[in-house]
């Protein structure tokens, strides 16, 4: 029994040391950096090696079923050897190889169209239907037409310009209302002034009673009266007040006009 596991684990230390290269040639890998490889041979197999990888990447994203962050990694690990495929055709080129970067086919996904991306980072199979990434493809609605001015002008018409406001029949109530307010307002404001100026005239003539040192009883409420009519004559003059100086009257009309009447004869029978 000793023996068999021993001859099982020889056989196993024999098949590791010869994937490990005990007996066969060691197998290179492919190196880190573009520039570190010589051989256009050599950078023609790695960039090839580079799209295998890429093709089985993208065939494996195709499976939604894999979950979000695998989905993630996987189209992470696409856009690494995207770029490395880039490197490895620079240094073709370099080396005097063709220039792939103008004549070779762009970077598809399974169903042949180009792969979406955003300033430069692609999304393959699933990766497109992730929350977040769905909305960058999304397309915006087109922006509305506008209209020129011909067929903005066939809309307009009296109603545009305000001219039949007044048709409805709600403006003009509306407007009562606001009258009615605003006369009561006025008449308010009117009798506010008119005893806020009684006041001011009795506190006049307080002053001047204690000014010239009149008795009590000669201070009387006829002295106060004569002020309050005299106050409300001044209210009645200030309303009524005129905007236009040097008003004439009557008798100054009817001596223009007998003056003007004068002139007219004198010119008629004399002359100039």
């Amino acid at each position: 029994m000793a023996r068999n596991a021993e001859k099982a684990m020889t056989t196993l230390a024999r098949w590791r040391a010869a994937q490990e290269g005990g007996t066969q040639q060691q197998k290179s890998r492919r190196p880190f950096l573009a520039s570190e490889c010589e051989d256009l041979r050599e950078a023609e197999k790695w960039r090839n090696q580079v799209i295998s990888e890429v093709a089985r990447k993208v065939s494996q994203i195709q499976n939604a079923g894999l979950g979000e962050f695998r989905i993630r990694d996987l189209n992470d690990e696409i856009n690494k050897l995207l770029r490395e495929k880039g490197h490895w055709e620079v240094r073709i080129k370099e080396l005097g190889g063709p220039d792939y970067a103008r004549v070779g086919p762009k970077v598809t996904d399974m169903d042949g169209q180009e792969a979406p991306g955003n300033r430069g980072y692609m999304y393959f199979g699933a990766a497109k239907d992730l929350p977040g990434v769905r909305e960058l493809f999304e397309q915006e609605p087109p922006p509305p037409p506008r209209k020129t001015r011909g067929e903005l002008m066939k809309d307009i018409d009296a109603d545009y310009y305000g001219y039949r406001d007044d048709d409805d029949g709600v403006l003009v109530p509306l407007e009562k209302v606001a009258e009615k307010k605003a006369i009561k307002d006025a008449i308010k404001l009117y009798t506010n002034k008119k005893l806020k100026s009684a006041t001011d005239a009795e506190e006049e003539s307080e002053e001047v009673c204690r000014d010239n040192k009149y008795d009590e009883e000669e201070c009387d409420d006829e002295d106060i009266q004569i002020s309050l009519d005299e106050t409300d004559e001044r209210s009645e003059v200030q309303r009524f007040m005129a905007h236009v100086p040097n008003i004439p009257t009557q008798a100054d009309i009817e001596a223009a006009l007998v003056e003007r009447k004068k002139n007219e004869l004198l010119q008629t029978f004399l002359g100039d």
